[in-house]
């Protein structure tokens, strides 16, 4: 089937009697987040879209056009179409008065990203193993590679879950466009809210994390001459530019370019750690045995104690054991960025094996990068490892280019994050435009310079970055990842299952009725005990998964705020001061 030619889908859709047609509401007539709205007219319009994106042909991401090798290939249609309609034409008043046509037109518009933009985008979000030394160090060997497995796996089921949820309720005419939107339709408001609050905070609290770390690299690189308050804005400053970039298919060239720096970072730093004696010096500030027993880095007449190695858990460092798994957590924090991933897909449906790949990838990268690292220096494992270098040219090296990277991995948390906020405080509560209008664009850019202000102040309030991490793992990335996909994939599939076709149940797209025959309740135990005994059986696994992340974000809540305590007993600089963290003669 041709790409200019409608789905037979559609055709189907739009035949039929004009009279009951007009009594439809429109969905460009309904509001952003209309209550009226049922989870059946959702998923009826997502299974027409699925039908049409299966006859469009996937773009390619072109590597050698990124490299100057070759020219970009001509647009395709949908990508070159133009966004016609005007910021007027979105406002309550004018938005009836938009075709169906233009409507689902300007969603196609904005779907443009490949499947392989997106595999270079997760790697970018997360390809980062600068802590796993430090986690295995802090969990042993056994509980270390169980921990990078298994939480690996459940994190590739979590973005499977995502996934077949977004397939299941996005549309051109009820688009999809971030985490919060999964929660409303499948909890209502309560599920939207509680997600966009949690991403919001889990992407400014990032930002600000590798703005503060990376201020770090900069001061050590100055060897602490340059006032410690002035680096972390010079990264932030850099940052303001970069995160202009609006659509992910144009932050896909740049997320490639950060995965081959980071990969030349692991390999340089495994030469480095394999030929030269563990940073001693700093080892009290973010290793593995200041987390779980400082005994064993503290040194004896001048001489610092053997490397050593856990098999298992250390005895009596749970606190520490926690806080080191919860730096863990950071390398699956991606899924909480797969919606909107998936929003900027021309074929949605071509995310799964970008996912899988990307996790498969990470978790190996992860894995074997952590084991080494912990084998080289033990309970000397530096979090981040290319800080834990030392010999001081190579230090630099890594502080440098480790800078660039993490200035796009920040730049894309920003990009996501404005339009998180974007889309639901100033779309939802001011009747903003679109942001691929005019005006949109407009007010986009001028968030992006208060969003890395904001990051950088929360984050400089905790001068104890390790302790940053634990609680910004343990608050919100432990339930993005691993606690609001079992939830909203349990609701998805109750209310999936509830459905009685044979009945007469469902979305009637004629007259716009949704027709259900009983009450609520009875409606919502129907569909748990509905869809056989396999998906009875994945309901309460849903249920159990979902209880279980939440276990484990108070515990980690515990042992972060435990760890806050300790750190605070002890002397630290200010990050609004001249004086850098690292710089143990300062004090002197």
């Amino acid at each position: 089937m041709s790409e200019k030619s409608p789905a037979a889908a559609w055709a189907q859709h739009d035949s039929g009697d004009a009279a009951s047609a007009a009594l439809a509401i429109k969905p460009q007539a309904r509001k952003p987040y209309d209550p009226d709205v049922t989870f059946e007219e959702y998923h009826h319009y997502a299974k027409l879209t699925r039908v049409e994106q299966l006859t469009l042909e996937p773009p390619v991401l072109n590597v050698r056009a990124l490299f100057g090798g070759s020219k970009p290939m001509a647009a395709s249609e949908d990508e070159a179409a133009s966004f016609k309609l005007t910021a007027r034409d979105f406002t309550r008043e004018n938005r009836a008065k938009i075709s169906d046509e233009e409507w689902a037109n300007a969603s196609r518009a904005m779907r443009t990203a490949s499947s392989g933009a997106c595999f270079y985008l997760i790697t970018t979000d997360v390809l980062g193993p600068w802590g796993s030394g430090f986690a295995m160090g802090t969990l042993g060997w056994g509980p270390g590679i169980a921990f990078y497995v298994s939480f690996g796996l459940l994190a590739g089921y979590s973005g499977y879950l995502i996934y077949r949820m977004y397939l299941g309720m996005d549309s051109y005419q009820f688009p999809v466009k971030n985490y919060g939107d999964l929660g409303y339709r499948t909890m209502g408001p309560f599920g939207r809210h509680i997600a966009n609050i949690s991403q919001a905070l889990s992407l400014i609290m990032l930002v600000g994390q590798i703005t503060l770390q990376f201020g770090l690299n900069i001061s050590q690189v100055s060897k602490f001459r340059l006032c410690y308050a002035v680096c972390p804005v010079i990264f932030a400053c850099v940052g303001f530019f970069l995160t202009q970039i609006r659509t992910l298919k144009s932050y896909g060239w740049i997320a490639n370019t950060a995965v081959w720096l980071n990969i030349f970072i692991l390999i340089m730093t495994v030469g480095v750690i394999a030929s030269s004696p563990p940073n001693y010096a700093i080892s009290t500030l973010g290793s593995a045995g200041s987390a779980v027993d400082p005994s064993t880095i503290k040194p004896v007449d001048g001489v610092y104690p053997p490397i050593m190695h856990y098999n298992s858990a250390p005895t009596g460092g749970l606190v520490g054991s926690i806080n080191g798994m919860m730096t863990g957590v950071l390398a699956y924090t991606g899924a909480q960025l797969f919606v909107e991933f998936m929003a900027e897909m021309r074929r949605p449906m071509d995310f799964l094996k970008a996912m899988w790949g990307a996790q498969t990838f990470i978790c190996c990268v992860y894995l074997v990068y952590g084991c080494i690292v912990y084998k080289l220096q033990g309970q000397y494992a530096f979090n981040p490892a290319y800080q834990g270098v030392s010999i001081y040219a190579w230090q630099t090296v890594g502080n440098m280019v480790t800078v660039v990277s993490a200035l796009i991995c920040a730049g894309l948390y920003a990009n996501i994050g404005i339009k998180v906020v974007y889309n639901n405080v100033f779309i939802d509560l001011f009747n903003a435009p679109p942001i691929g209008t005019k005006p949109g664009k407009i007010i986009y850019a001028s968030i992006v310079p208060l969003w890395w202000a904001i990051a950088w102040v929360i984050a400089a309030a905790i001068p104890d970055f390790f302790g940053f991490v634990s609680v910004m793992s343990a608050s919100v990335l432990v339930n993005l990842t691993y606690g609001f996909p079992p939830l909203f994939a349990l609701c998805f599939d109750v209310q999936k299952h509830a459905i009685r076709e044979g009945q007469g149940e469902g979305f009637n797209p004629h007259t716009g009725e949704t027709i259900r025959k009983d009450s609520a309740w009875k409606h919502w135990v129907r569909g748990f005990c509905s869809g056989g005994t396999l998906q009875v059986a994945l309901n309460v696994w849903h249920a159990l998964f979902f209880l279980g992340a939440l276990v484990m974000c108070g515990l980690g809540m515990y042992a972060a705020i435990e760890g806050l305590i300790e750190a605070f007993k002890l002397p630290h600089f200010s990050s609004f001061s001249c004086q850098s963290p690292l710089n143990l003669n300062a004090e002197a």
